[in-house]
């Protein structure tokens, strides 16, 4: 089988989702073409344009199937490259635009809305990574064209509804690693590992270790997410005001420090505004860390409430109440287990994606 496998905007979690589909299906013949991910508004509208004119003869080569991420223009991209709207078709979504947080500096648009619904109904398959997923977007495609002023067509998001699916990101074997936690005298470790962007909701973070911090001085943090050139002042403030507790600061190059960074861990933990799947936080899991994550997002389908800080006013004390009952169940050498996600694996998933691979290249 020739399949096409378009990521419009290679994000580092885009990345991790295709190179890993590729890897664990060598019998098909892969073609893979990427756009960089950065310059959003533009590559969310120009992807199309930028591959039908600069990729041509390889878009139109003969493929069974075409793979395309969300961000993909496909309705456009198969009326540029007409061969492409003869074959079957199967998106990704990893996000989408309905649900996204606004920074308030962004320029307020509904093309990246639009963009999703459209790619969405041009697909013959719709994949998501969560149930929260699809149903932030099916919700806020419904909001939307209520908004319109006529000639809108009826049961749209029911028709994307009814060629839907959940299939997460698998995590791959190397993630599930032995845990090699730190002695019950050694502090509380705790990595937060995602992207230093505002999503990630760094007031919470620091609101809750200051809180923390008024209870014990008995914990470690490692704030190891990925970092930009232009990042929120609120990581550089935390960074300045909670040194002294800090085990690792910065970005792990390496993916086997990183690795043994999260084996030795005691809490992955998430004050997300945005996440529809929680790939960083899976990680910290499969290598043995417990989650601590808010009771939102894609995080109520897979953590029990155990797991889960309460959402609300007093977010911020509730998450320090968290982290400080779990300082002292190391103290006295009985942490609880993690919960276990095998079930989320590549070997347990890997025979869902080929189904649904083959079922749509057959139609």
């Amino acid at each position: 089988m020739k399949i096409l496998l378009l990521s419009a905007y290679d994000a580092a979690s885009h990345q991790y989702w295709h190179r890993s589909l590729v890897a664990q299906f060598p019998e098909y013949d892969w073609t893979v073409l990427t756009l960089p991910g950065r310059f959003f508004a533009w590559r969310l509208r120009g992807n199309s344009l930028s591959w039908a004119f600069n990729e041509r003869d390889t878009l139109s080569q003969p493929y069974d199937l075409v793979i395309a991420t969300s961000m993909t223009d496909l309705s456009a991209l198969r009326g540029f490259i007409p061969s492409l709207a003869q074959t079957p078709s199967l998106v990704y979504f990893h996000e989408n635009q309905f649900e996204y947080p606004r920074s308030g500096h962004e320029h307020r648009s509904v093309e990246p809305q639009i963009l999703n619904l459209y790619t969405a109904l041009a697909a013959d398959t719709v994949l998501f990574n969560s149930q929260f997923n699809r149903d932030t977007l099916l919700e806020g495609a419904r909001k939307l064209l209520k908004k319109l002023p006529d000639q809108v067509p009826p049961s749209l998001p029911e028709r994307i509804a009814s060629k839907s699916q959940i299939l997460p990101v698998p995590l791959t074997e190397a993630l599930f690693q032995p845990h090699q936690p730190t002695d019950s005298s050694a502090p509380l470790e705790i990595s937060w590992n995602h992207r230093r962007e505002f999503d990630k909701n760094g007031e919470l973070l620091r609101d809750a270790l200051q809180l923390l911090h008024q209870q014990t001085d008995h914990f470690r943090l490692n704030l190891v997410g990925q970092q930009f050139r232009c990042e929120p002042p609120i990581f550089a403030e935390i960074e300045q005001q909670f040194a002294p507790q800090f085990g690792v600061c910065g970005y792990v190059e390496s993916i086997t420090d990183y690795r043994a960074l999260l084996q030795r861990s005691d809490v992955v933990l998430s004050t997300a505004l945005h996440d529809f799947q929680g790939i960083a936080v899976l990680e910290g899991v499969a290598a043995g860390a417990i989650p601590v994550v808010p009771d939102r997002l894609a995080y109520t389908e897979l953590f029990s409430a155990d797991y889960r800080y309460p959402d609300g006013n007093d977010e911020a004390q509730q998450l320090a109440n968290r982290l400080f009952a779990l300082s002292e169940h190391k103290r006295n050498g009985c942490l609880p287990s993690p919960p276990d996600v095998r079930a989320l694996s590549w070997q347990h998933l890997r025979s869902c994606y080929q189904q649904v691979i083959e079922a749509t290249a057959a139609r």
